[in-house]
């Protein structure tokens, strides 16, 4: 376990299909950013709300602790679930109770999803990996 002072931070990444979050924390009031902006005008409310879920879960504990996160690649909803990720494994890093919490709540909070898109093939670059051109039968 690490402890944290006002220089010292703690670093965790989350990521989420083609999305990945680098999140560091340092003790502070309870500030998140990312992208260097603040959470309160981040992104849409969707966004804020998936973010939030840790911090609420976390209560108090998450008070502690100042964020500042930096999420590329993606989609807006895939960086959202990675940035989520990405707090979450700090927060249950720093407080085991927090860990049960968190898996009890959704599993994803601490455990990547690790499914991806099938590449399409040659023959129907198009139409999707396995699917084939209509064939009549008579």
């Amino acid at each position: 376990m690490l402890k944290l002072t006002k220089k010292k931070a703690d670093y965790e990444v989350g990521s989420r299909k083609r999305a990945i979050s680098r999140a560091s924390a340092k003790l502070g009031t309870g500030k998140v950013r990312v992208n260097s902006i603040p959470l309160d005008i981040f992104g849409t409310e969707t966004q804020r709300l998936m973010i939030a879920e840790p911090l609420l879960i976390a209560g108090e504990h998450a008070k502690k602790y100042d964020f500042n996160i930096i999420a590329k690649g993606g989609g807006p909803l895939g960086q959202a679930a990675a940035i989520r990720q990405s707090i979450a494994k700090i927060l249950a890093k720093h407080d085991k109770a927090l860990r049960k919490k968190f898996l009890d709540y959704d599993r994803s909070l601490l455990i990547a999803d690790v499914r991806r898109t099938e590449p399409h093939k040659p023959s129907c670059s198009k139409r999707g990996p396995r699917r084939h051109k209509q064939r009549s039968k008579r």
